[in-house]
């Protein structure tokens, strides 16, 4: 493994983002190009700190209070009472521990959530909380196994985006095919110089659907 993997491995994965970064990857690749501190992930805490230090060889930093402090792991828990199924919730959670559907109750499956909080700003109606279930802190309530599954749920969640991503693209670019044939075949447009532009609208929108589909698009 190079350096961001063996950083990487060595983080709780609960993909918190409070590091500053968008994921538990994207730190360890900052931290590795020496662009972040080791001392950025709360959840890891004091422990977390003394593990990045012994696999990057830089000292052991006090955790960095504007990142948060290390304390207690919560789980998520929904209010049925109060939720109205609007998914907003579901769809911040970055290992998809939440099950529910539009207008339709969600519940949260604790065994797989991961603490990270992301789902409290998203819910429009305060309907989650987040009590403890440790009075430990850092790696102390959270363990290697749970941070192993929460990085491979996170990938999946990851494939499961870009797969929907790019199934409403092919869906677009479907109906703009046929759109562009019907302007092609000038059934409600006479002046050709609308026509163009029309064409060329749709084939910009086209060759952008398509960018993002390619590889590394």
């Amino acid at each position: 493994m190079n350096l961001a993997e063996r950083i990487d491995a060595a983080l709780p994965q609960t993909q918190c983002t409070r590091c500053g970064y968008p994921d538990c990857r994207r730190y360890a690749e900052a931290v590795a190009a020496g662009e972040a501190e080791i001392n950025q992930c709360p959840p890891g805490g004091a422990e977390g700190v003394a593990r990045l230090a012994a696999v990057t060889g830089r000292p052991a930093l006090p955790l960095d209070p504007d990142k948060g402090v290390e304390a207690t792991r919560g789980v998520a828990v929904i209010d049925e009472a109060w939720c109205i199924g609007c998914t907003l919730c579901i769809k911040a959670c970055p290992v998809d521990c939440i099950v529910g559907a539009p207008k339709a109750m969600h519940v949260v499956v604790a065994a797989q959530c991961t603490g990270c909080e992301l789902c409290l700003p998203a819910c429009p109606v305060d309907c989650i909380a987040m009590p403890e279930v440790t009075t430990a802190t850092g790696w102390a309530a959270w363990s290697q196994p749970q941070a192993d599954e929460a990085r491979e749920r996170y990938a999946f969640h990851q494939f499961r985006r870009h797969r929907e991503v790019e199934e409403n693209d092919a869906r677009l670019m479907a109906k703009a095919e046929v759109k562009l044939a019907d302007i092609a075949a000038a059934s409600v447009i006479t002046d050709p110089a609308m026509l163009d532009r029309k064409r060329a609208v749709i084939e910009a929108a086209l060759a952008r659907a398509r960018a993002r589909r390619a590889p590394g698009g």
